[in-house]
């Protein structure tokens, strides 16, 4: 228990942030242009930056163990195919339904949400695991996906739908500073004191205002709409994913750093991502929008529950 309310203290005031974000917009009235303008300027300078200053030092950071890709994607792929089916058999929706409402249990709100939790429960050292599980995030999850999709309207792939997540994914600012940050780092280069110090900066600002702009973005969103659809993405993705990372981890021997890494990241709230898909393929929506809402504010109590069991266990 002891350990269980050291990690919650530690999450708690990211979380209160998050609902500081959701109170200016839902109660203070403050315009969805701000939120807007906010988000952009996390997702464009604040976040790249602090990104590109953490992987720039990647050479003095301790290696990271790559089969955590095989442990999280593994069991992305396991949980989606549960949530395809349960999606099938319990709720009756179409091959497209299916395919967003699988996607809803198990794309996190990594970027968010998961980066400024990783740095804080963890510290430093868990960064370039996280990273290396950012690069790969959108495209294996987008990809997977749009795969499921078009499968289920054509009984096809679709090259233009891959190319066009690559595309996506390459010109991400995120993915960007990650990949341009760690070679780098390992090239040897040392930033000049007039750059770094800016970035330093940036970077110090980037954590606490992207969880405002996530509080702010979930104030679009209500939590009646699709009450059972969204219950079940939620229990899949706060419960199932979670525990099925954190199976696969035990079974491929990860070091404690990257195990702990993969489950608080498959621990987190569902991902906008989620929310952007439902809206592309017009199905779903209500459902996700409320499970964005609802999966957040129950993470406050299941990450840190999540990280208490693999730090009591590892």
């Amino acid at each position: 228990m002891s350990t269980f309310l050291h990690h919650f203290s530690l999450a708690a005031p990211l979380f209160i942030l998050v609902f500081v974000g959701y109170t200016l917009v839902r109660w203070a009235g403050w315009p969805k242009s701000v939120a807007d303008a906010l988000s952009r300027f996390v997702f464009s300078i604040a976040l790249p930056a602090m990104l590109f200053r953490l992987m720039s030092d990647l050479s003095r950071l301790p290696p990271v163990d790559t089969r955590l890709l095989l442990a999280f994607f593994g069991a992305c792929l396991i949980v989606f195919a549960l949530g395809r089916l349960i999606a099938w058999r319990v709720f009756r929706l179409d091959g497209v339904g299916q395919s967003v409402f699988a996607l809803g249990g198990v794309f996190s709100n990594n970027v968010l949400l998961g980066l400024p939790l990783a740095r804080t429960a963890l510290g430093d050292a868990a960064v370039p695991s996280v990273a290396l599980v950012l690069v790969f995030n959108a495209l294996i999850l987008w990809t997977l996906v749009t795969v499921s999709v078009e499968w289920s309207r054509h009984g096809s792939l679709s090259l233009e739908g891959f190319g066009a997540t690559t595309k996506s994914v390459l010109s991400n600012p995120i993915v960007a500073a990650i990949v341009s940050g760690s070679l780098f780092g390992l090239l040897g280069f040392e930033l000049p004191l007039l750059v770094a110090a800016p970035l330093d900066m940036s970077g110090q600002a980037a954590a606490p205002l992207a969880l405002i702009a996530l509080g702010m973005s979930l104030a679009e969103y209500g939590l009646r709409a699709g009450w059972r659809e969204s219950c079940a993405i939620v229990a899949l993705k706060l419960i199932v994913q979670p525990l099925v990372v954190w199976s696969l981890a035990l079974a491929l021997r990860l070091p404690p750093l990257e195990t702990r890494v993969v489950v608080l990241l498959a621990s987190l709230a569902v991902g906008v991502n989620v929310y952007l898909m439902s809206k592309q393929f017009a199905t779903q929506e209500a459902a996700v929008a409320s499970s964005m809402v609802l999966s957040t504010g129950l993470a406050a109590i299941t990450t840190p529950l999540f990280l208490a069991l693999t730090g009591a266990l590892s």
